[in-house]
Formats: structure tokens, C-alpha cells, sequence
């Protein structure tokens, strides 16, 4: 015998319909709605590098990196024992308010890059020099000299 009372279809014809329900409602607030939705941007930002050259001469080392698009205030060099390890830093901070909903948001990301050159040689931070011009790092680090020694007759 069937009823003639209109049935909720949620209930009777999908058992986990609540379930999903509430999964769909978790997955869609705060604060587990952030994280996915960073975990996402994080994925879809592509992994780079700098492109670096190193050059040996009789007396020096010449490092060129390129850095297009990047101010010389994002670029530390660091002398290490016998490496350079050159970091580029972004910082990007976005502000957006809206006076008619009272509403202020501000974001904030940060991007860093780094590169560490082995040169073999213990290396003299006072005789390290860079340059930066039109994207164009160069760093100059003199080679030691060792002591000549005489060969006797």
C-alpha cells in the first residue's frame, strides 16, 4: 500500500545526503575555506629559480644572477665560509576597503628566492663587491693568493 503523502527525497532516497551536507558546509567556511583556498594559490604558483652564471678568472670569480623586474632593496648577498647565498625577497601587501559595507581586508604575501654558489675557497667578505644595474646582479670575489714559494738550486 502507498501513501499519498509527498516524500523528502533527501531522506529516503540518499541515505548520506546529511553527511555530505555537512562535509559541504565544513569544506565551505572559515577557517578550513582559507586554507584550501591558499593551499590552492600555493599550488598554482610556479616553483622558479634566477638564472646565475659563475666565470673563473686567474684572480677573481665574477657571479652574474638575473633578476629582471627586481629592486636592488629585495637583494641580500651573504658571505658564508666559502660560498655566496644570494636571497631575493617580495613582499606584496594588498589593502581593500569598502566604505558602503564597512568592510577592510588586507592581505599579505611574501616570496623568497635564494641561490648558494660554492666557490671552494675560503672566501674574504672584504674583498667581495657587487654591482646591480638594468636586472643585472654582479658580484666580484677575489680569489686568495697563496705564497710563492722559492725553489732552491
Amino acid at each position: 500500500m502507498s501513501s499519498n503523502l509527498p516524500r523528502d527525497p533527501r531522506k529516503h532516497d540518499e541515505p548520506f545526503n546529511d553527511f555530505r551536507g555537512l562535509m559541504n558546509g565544513f569544506f565551505h567556511k572559515p577557517p578550513v575555506k582559507g586554507f584550501l583556498q591558499s593551499m590552492d594559490e600555493f599550488f598554482q604558483m610556479p616553483f622558479s629559480t634566477f638564472s646565475v652564471q659563475v666565470q673563473e678568472f686567474d684572480k677573481e670569480h665574477i657571479i652574474t644572477a638575473e633578476l629582471p623586474g627586481v629592486k636592488k632593496e629585495q637583494i641580500h648577498i651573504d658571505v658564508l665560509d666559502r660560498s655566496i647565498k644570494i636571497t631575493v625577497k617580495h613582499l606584496e601587501i594588498i589593502e581593500e576597503e569598502n566604505d558602503v559595507d564597512k568592510v577592510y581586508k588586507k592581505s599579505q604575501s611574501m616570496q623568497q628566492l635564494s641561490r648558494n654558489i660554492y666557490l671552494g675557497h675560503q672566501i674574504d667578505e672584504r674583498k667581495v663587491k657587487a654591482s646591480y644595474q638594468n636586472g643585472l646582479l654582479k658580484i666580484r670575489v677575489s680569489k686568495p693568493m697563496g705564497k710563492k714559494i722559492l725553489i732552491e738550486e
